[in-house]
């Protein structure tokens, strides 16, 4: 077998972003706002397993649209994003994903139906047979996945979330305290399987409070000036993104991006005029980065650590996230 390499250009990229949120978040606004950007106006696909709400929006945008029903899945979802991609829609937004983990005949349910299959309501046995039982629907979600991944059209996936809590122990006793995912956020917990919102391109949590106003879940570095974490999702972000995709080096947002990220950094070497290097502008999240070194030297608590984490601004929580998370097991282990 030969293999051909050639100069990597960046043209005619598929995007897949994700938009999670509870109900008033603005999640399928957002959607169809970034859907109508990215397509240029022409009309897109929306496959919709909200029996139909989708339709709501019809007055306001153009789209075909398509009901997808129970059992929700993976393959369904691959299959219907397939015909799409394959109708040649230049966007397909899919409302709600969420389905495919926890809706009718998602993967919790296919889950249940291998427990009852290999272990009936014998209880010890199915305690035994629960790992087993998730081979065949994190198989089909893995496929699921791959295939997204080959779509030729712009994606955009909405999920539902709810809020969560959990039990852990702090400072030596057990405490109920929110559920956080990766990122950070402990507001609202997306509902889908824990790694798919960091398979796609870049996703966002949108919620009740500020609505359409997107709270970055991975958001990479080359796409980050193009979306305004301090404004709504709309068509002029769409646009961007799509012009990025092609090849085209947009405008960036300006003002309202996320802090300057590492890879579009500028060195001072880099940056010499008249009157000598600039230094590079602090980090907005550098005050957090300090209070935790400060907690950490003096050996504090997890629950300082955790005040100063909830102190931060939503904006600025995936940066400091890391950091978080060494101090809060450095002091854990005193």
């Amino acid at each position: 077998m030969s293999i051909t390499f050639r100069r990597a250009v960046r043209e005619n990229i598929g995007l897949i972003i994700g938009l999670a949120g509870a109900s008033g978040g603005g999640k399928t606004l957002s959607a169809l706002r970034l859907a109508k950007g990215l397509s240029g106006g022409k009309p897109f696909a929306f496959i919709d397993t909200e029996s139909g709400r989708g339709k709501h929006y019809a007055d306001s945008f153009t789209f075909d649209h398509a009901d997808l029903s129970a059992p929700f899945r993976p393959s369904a979802y691959a299959d219907a994003i397939k015909a799409a991609d394959e109708a040649k829609y230049p966007v397909i937004v899919v409302d709600s994903c969420s389905h495919e983990h926890a809706g009718d005949g998602g993967l919790l349910d296919w889950h249940e139906e291998e427990l009852d299959r290999m272990a009936g309501q014998d209880w010890k046995r199915r305690d035994s047979c629960n790992m087993a039982a998730w081979i065949k629907p994190k198989g089909d979600h893995k496929r699921f996945v791959t295939r997204l991944l080959q779509v030729r059209a712009h994606l955009i996936l909405c999920f539902r979330a709810e809020q969560k809590v959990e039990m852990k122990r702090m400072d030596g006793k057990l405490e109920i305290v929110p559920k956080t995912i990766a990122s950070g956020f402990s507001d609202w917990i997306p509902i889908c399987e824990k790694n798919m919102l960091y398979e796609l391109t870049a996703s966002f949590l949108l919620t009740p409070d500020k609505p359409g106003f997107p709270k970055p879940i991975k958001l990479p570095g080359a796409v980050r000036p193009f979306v305004s974490l301090e404004a709504v999702l709309d068509e002029q972000v769409g646009a961007r993104l799509a012009q990025w995709a092609k090849g085209i080096t947009p405008e960036s947002q300006g003002a309202g991006s996320a802090q300057p990220h590492a890879e579009h950094a500028v060195s001072p070497q880099a940056s010499n005029s008249d009157s000598g290097p600039s230094p590079e502008p602090e980090s907005p999240a550098q005050p957090w980065f300090n209070r935790l070194a400060e907690v950490k030297r003096k050996g504090g608590t997890s629950a300082q650590v955790n005040e100063i984490y909830k102190s931060c601004p939503d904006e600025l929580k995936q940066e400091v996230y890391t950091a978080y998370s060494e101090v809060i097991k450095a002091v854990g282990k005193k």
